[in-house]
């Protein structure tokens, strides 16, 4: 089983992917966005350096997808991101030549990138986002401006509306906090297997106010 978590920057993937890990009894696939030597660069000057950022990621994303069917051969897998979150942040920061060339190699490498069997998808304010983004203090994450990560909140939206690759997940995380809350994981947990269909779980399940699919 291969579960994914997508949402925007600051709303708890990572987060959501480790406490789910025992309870699935899965691997972890995270993101290696410390790897990428351009991003401080990118949030002080996003004009200037978002092609050579995009690529970088784009490129680092791959590798680490290509090694799934492996993973998956060993057992459950979660992953604090999807391979096509890469063209939400394509779309934001590129354009003209730069975007086409972009197209152009990430439809040559997703075509062999194996697509999750759920993707949850956690939703959260804007305002809300730049609050836990503040929290945990990234150096590089300092210079982000509010405008940027209301521009990708719209585009994720845009993206799970149309999306038809698989099963999705929506949970609004505005209100929640599984990381200091037991009873918001238990949710999320319930809901996960509620959807796939994985015992035990309930068919009707009461949701914490403000929690909703």
């Amino acid at each position: 089983m291969y579960l994914a978590i997508e949402g925007v920057i600051g709303v708890g993937k990572t987060s959501l992917a480790r406490l789910l890990q025992p309870l699935f009894d899965a691997q972890l696939l995270l993101e290696a966005f410390e790897e990428n030597p351009f991003l401080s660069d990118f949030y002080a000057d996003r004009k200037r350096y978002a092609f050579q950022t995009q690529i970088f990621f784009l490129l680092s994303r791959y590798r680490q997808q290509r090694e799934l069917p492996a993973a998956l051969e060993r057992g459950n897998l979660i992953s604090d991101y999807t391979f096509a979150k890469d063209p939400i942040f394509a779309q934001i920061n590129l354009d003209g030549d730069e975007l086409a060339t972009y197209q152009l190699v990430y439809e040559a490498l997703a075509e062999r990138i194996p697509k999750p069997d759920l993707v949850i998808y956690l939703r959260v304010t804007t305002d809300v986002a730049m609050q836990r983004i503040a929290l945990r203090d990234r150096p590089f994450e300092r210079n982000i401006e509010r405008h940027y990560i209301d521009l990708l909140n719209r585009a994720y939206e845009a993206h799970f509306a149309a999306y038809r690759e698989g099963k999705v997940l929506t949970i609004d995380s505005t209100h929640l906090d599984f990381v200091a809350h037991r009873e918001h994981l238990e949710m999320i947990n319930r809901r996960i297997r509620a959807t796939l269909g994985i015992p035990p779980f309930q068919a009707e399940l009461p949701l914490p106010e403000d929690a909703s699919a």
